[in-house]
């Protein structure tokens, strides 16, 4: 194991070096100038977005408001990546990974405006479950209709499904096993007794879910997860003002061992970037091609008002939870001692608020990450149903998600979080390449979009409004009957 766990580190660690970092980096600062700093600029309005009051629904169905869709976004990104994941980053990179982190986020913020944007412009019906969720969509379909090269959505169905499906599956299950062998007592890493039967269950759970014996195990996490992310985030902010004095102590650590001034934990400036970009991109998912599938499902006026959210987002996931996440560690556990991933987060909870906290932490994780994982299945049944409508490929899929979740319990931290490196580093060089050229259809929906405001209008984007586009299926023009009512008119109208 240690072979193999020394290879795919080295892979890795060339891989983001000299590859994907300077690609994430360039990409996220041409969207930037390009869109003369959307992220920043148009904050007010990504923030009247999200407030929006929602249309009336078709068929009298009251739709997911704006809010409604942030909040739930929000929450699904709570999780892993901000409890696990933060504190990996901070164990191999030091305090100045978070730094770096928050860099990501900032630049990252106007890659994942691109990518859901023409994630809702490209999106297709889909006919199978109409009613709610009438739509999907995503990278696979932007490269498709956007670029006219399927193989390359083929490409990348098959990267996101190996990527979401098994490696973060397997992430999800490492975690799990890792707080729950926390909680009692054992091995931080969750081996021994402990991980097997960690695995086991969770294999039979979402064995459960997926093959539909069990649909109401999705439900009851759909319904949970909000609130275990609202607990973990007062928890953490308890901790955080507990510890009110250590905040300047925290700042200080950051900043410099962002710039190599600190050495900590062996964290140089090389380091730092690295843990920073790849535990930022896990966590908020900008540009990782991951968010636009859930966003070419929404029901919006314009393509845009999709962006603007998915932008607030990544703002929030970093900028908020990632943060509180770090400085709970950092003020409790300065040397970073003895612990790592999401033992790391468990214990300095301990230690500030007492072993109930542990505990807690534990239930939080479980139902964040498990939820997750359903979350994570469904992206791969999505993009193999691109693929091809074969039901032996989708049934072997399935087995091999649960083989991903047993395994994972019982895999090193350090293999599993590598492996999901490479997965997801290859499934961003994929969809930044493809979005690189397609930005620019982005910012003239963006101008499209501001120049209705600008007009005193809501918003809404017809295909008539930029006729050359081509493999546009939904966004039809309003039939002139209709549009001669102007006003009535843009209330009424509806994307589909």
């Amino acid at each position: 194991m240690s072979t193999l766990e020394t290879v795919i580190v080295e892979i890795n660690d060339h891989f983001w070096t000299y590859l994907l970092i300077p690609l994430v980096a360039v990409a996220g600062l041409y969207f930037t100038v390009r869109s003369r700093a959307m992220q920043i600029r148009l904050l007010p309005e990504i923030v009247r977005t999200v407030a929006e009051r929602p249309r009336a629904g078709t068929g009298g169905k009251k739709p997911v408001s704006p809010f409604g869709a942030f909040t739930i976004s929000a929450a699904a990104r709570i999780g892993t990546g901000n409890i696990a994941g933060v504190a990996a980053a901070i164990t191999v990179g030091g305090p100045g990974a978070v730094f770096w982190m928050w860099m990501m986020a900032l630049v990252g913020g106007a890659s994942a405006f691109v990518e859901s944007t023409l994630a809702q412009l490209y999106k297709v019906r889909d006919r199978g479950r109409g009613g709610e969720g009438a739509y999907r969509g995503g990278p696979a379909y932007y490269m498709q209709r956007g670029l006219g090269r399927r193989w390359a959505g083929v490409l990348f169905a098959v990267i996101i499904t190996l990527t979401f499906g098994l490696v973060f599956t397997a992430v999800q299950s490492n975690t799990i096993a890792s707080v729950t062998a926390g909680s009692l007592g054992t091995d931080g890493d969750g081996s021994g007794r402990v991980a097997p039967v960690v695995g086991a269950v969770l294999a039979v759970l979402l064995g459960l879910a997926v093959f539909g014996g069990v649909r109401r195990i999705a439900s009851v996490t759909k319904v949970l997860v909000p609130v275990m992310a609202v607990i973990y985030l007062l928890v953490g902010l308890a901790v955080v003002v507990l510890n009110l004095s250590e905040v300047p102590r925290v700042l200080a650590d950051i900043v410099g061992g962002a710039f190599g001034l600190r050495e900590v934990a062996g964290g140089g400036i090389g380091a730092a970037i690295q843990q920073g970009v790849r535990r930022g991109m896990f966590s908020n998912e900008a540009g990782l091609g991951s968010a636009p599938n859930a966003a070419a499902a929404a029901e919006t006026s314009h393509p845009v008002k999709q962006g603007l959210v998915q932008t607030m987002g990544v703002f929030f996931d970093t900028l908020v939870v990632c943060t509180m996440t770090a400085f709970v560690i950092l003020s409790a556990n300065p040397e970073l001692s003895g612990r790592q991933g999401a033992d790391l987060t468990q214990s300095a909870l301990q230690e500030t608020l007492g072993g109930w906290a542990g505990h807690l932490l534990t239930l939080v994780v479980f139902l964040l990450a498990f939820s997750s994982m359903i979350g994570n299945y469904y992206y791969g049944e999505s993009n193999i149903e691109f693929i091809t409508r074969s039901r032996s490929v989708m049934l072997g899929y399935r087995g091999l998600v649960l083989a991903a979740a047993f395994l994972g319990a019982l895999g090193s931290l350090s293999v599993v979080w590598s492996l999901a490196d490479v997965t997801m580093g290859a499934m961003a060089l994929v969809n930044l390449l493809a979005i690189l050229p397609l930005s620019v259809i982005a910012f003239r929906l963006m101008e499209d979009y501001l120049a209705q405001r600008r007009a005193g209008l809501d918003p809404v984007f017809t295909r008539d409004r930029l006729p050359d586009l081509t493999g546009v299926e939904c966004w039809e023009a309003v039939p002139a009957s209709r549009a001669a009512g102007s006003e009535p008119a843009r209330a009424g109208t509806r994307n589909g």
